[in-house]
């Protein structure tokens, strides 16, 4: 494959794409000087109201007398805390994931009865058609998940129907069929890449439609299909702090503009789909993993702060790890002194690393979580507080879980499809304009040249 013509770089290419760079740079100082807020963000991170919505709320400040001061961050579900629903049901010793996805799309915690019922019917959309696992999965498998999950998704399209009906019953049925179904495509993708590119054998689990999504995962990805219940609760917590984060973030915002097209379920969820998998989004928790692997490698004295400091120096002047400049896991767009996300999380985290035996990584995580603000104040000029976010610890319990890093996003994908779903129904139901921000051309304008006349 990798002589294959259709992977190939020639110079030709290359010639070609430096003319892209030579005419496509725009001066950085023309954002300034027409007040563009790139990202849809200003300069202290408060972004650019673009819609409204009902389903989750981010808050990062409080407003006094007019003034905005920074808090404790606060993530609600539709106007429930999310620290007060995880202790609901932690406390109570349910899975949380269904309880929150009913949450999100019909707006009330649901009853006993409702609960049950919403259950059972996940659990009887947990089947793919006839076929689709050989025909789809194991016949085109992929060395990226997240591309084999998009382009599953895209073919489910040909299964249904009424792929294009964007009634709101038949847009339900397909998010709810979706939802269900993403833990299989995720894991069978998975295990097809696993037997025809690494050789290992190949592993395809029945779902049990009476598990929880988080005890399905876990059920279909290992061999013998065993897991503890601590096990399947973090991950459980995991899905429930990643269902839904408002509707600006790069994916649940790429939801709203494909809605607001008109276009089918299946290729908005590809498009949010192809969103997450970014970096910058949802393949944030792998960077963070890999940077720690790097850290461990390179700091002898794990419990020697200012060797651990002189790392994160290093990490921000381009020394260490992928010299991009960032300390993965610290920071966010929205909050600034604490990600409530990653605040939850951490309070299992501990537990986890006792049963796995990783204590010492543990202390590790908090002790950067603690010097890492520190560092970044000393070395950069910033416009707000830098805090852990939920990327930082994620990574850490997904490791502890022996999930493999090629699931990491999809496990993102498979608790977010619950906010997509949501936030789709809710752009349809107030279907408005398409969505269109403007964008200014700075390019001069110049006269059309005839072939033999160029140069």
């Amino acid at each position: 494959m990798a002589d294959n013509v259709y992977s190939t770089v020639t110079q030709e290419i290359k010639d070609l794409a430096s003319l892209c760079v030579e005419n496509s740079s725009i001066n950085p100082e023309l954002y300034g000087k027409y007040e563009v807020k790139r990202g849809l963000r200003d300069i202290n991170g408060k972004g650019v109201l673009t819609g409204l919505t009902e389903i989750a709320e981010v808050r990062s400040y409080i407003t006094v007398d007019s003034e905005m001061i920074p808090c404790e961050g606060k993530l609600f579900y539709r106007g429930v805390d999310i620290e007060d629903l995880v202790h609901g049901f932690y406390s109570e010793k349910r899975f949380g994931f269904e309880e929150t996805t009913y949450l999100l799309l019909f707006g009330n915690l649901p009853t006993e009865q409702q609960l049950k019922d919403f259950k059972q019917l996940l659990g009887s959309y947990r089947t793919l058609p006839t076929s689709f696992v050989r025909d789809i999965i194991l016949k085109a498998p992929s060395k990226d998940m997240m591309n084999t999950l998009a382009r599953s998704v895209l073919t489910l399209y040909s299964y249904d129907d009424k792929a294009d009906d964007t009634s709101i019953p038949n847009v339900l049925r397909q998010c709810l069929q979706l939802i269900a179904l993403f833990p299989e495509l995720s894991v069978y993708g998975y295990q097809a890449y696993e037997h025809y590119f690494n050789g290992q054998s190949l592993f395809i689990h029945t779902p049990d439609p009476e598990l929880s999504t988080a005890e399905n995962i876990l059920h279909l990805l290992r061999p013998d299909g065993k897991y503890t219940e601590l096990e399947a609760r973090i991950l459980d917590l995991a899905l429930v702090l990643h269902a839904d984060h408002g509707g600006g973030n790069n994916s649940t915002f790429t939801t709203h503009v494909v809605s607001s097209s008109g276009t089918d379920t299946y290729s908005t969820v590809a498009a949010s789909l192809g969103s997450l998998k970014g970096p910058r989004h949802g393949g944030a928790n792998i960077k963070v993993v890999q940077m720690f692997d790097d850290l461990k490698a390179n700091v002898k004295d794990w419990e020697d702060e200012e060797e651990i400091k002189q790392y994160l120096s290093d990490l921000l002047n381009k020394k260490a790890f992928d010299k991009s400049g960032l300390i993965y896991g610290m920071g966010h767009a929205v909050y600034s002194i604490s990600d409530p996300r990653a605040r939850v999380l951490k309070k299992f985290v501990g537990t986890l690393s006792k049963e796995k035996g990783m204590d010492k990584e543990f202390a590790l995580y908090s002790a950067i979580e603690r010097l890492a603000p520190q560092v970044i104040a000393e070395e950069r000029k910033i416009y707000k507080g830098v805090s852990a976010n939920i990327d930082f610890y994620s990574g850490f319990v997904y490791r502890m879980l022996d999930l493999p890093s090629e699931l990491y996003t999809p496990i993102f994908a498979i608790a977010r499809i619950a906010g997509w779903s949501a936030h789709r129904i809710e752009e349809l139901i107030n279907a408005g304009k398409i969505i269109r921000p403007a964008y200014k051309n700075v390019a001069k304008h110049m006269e059309y040249t005839n072939i033999a006349d160029r140069k």
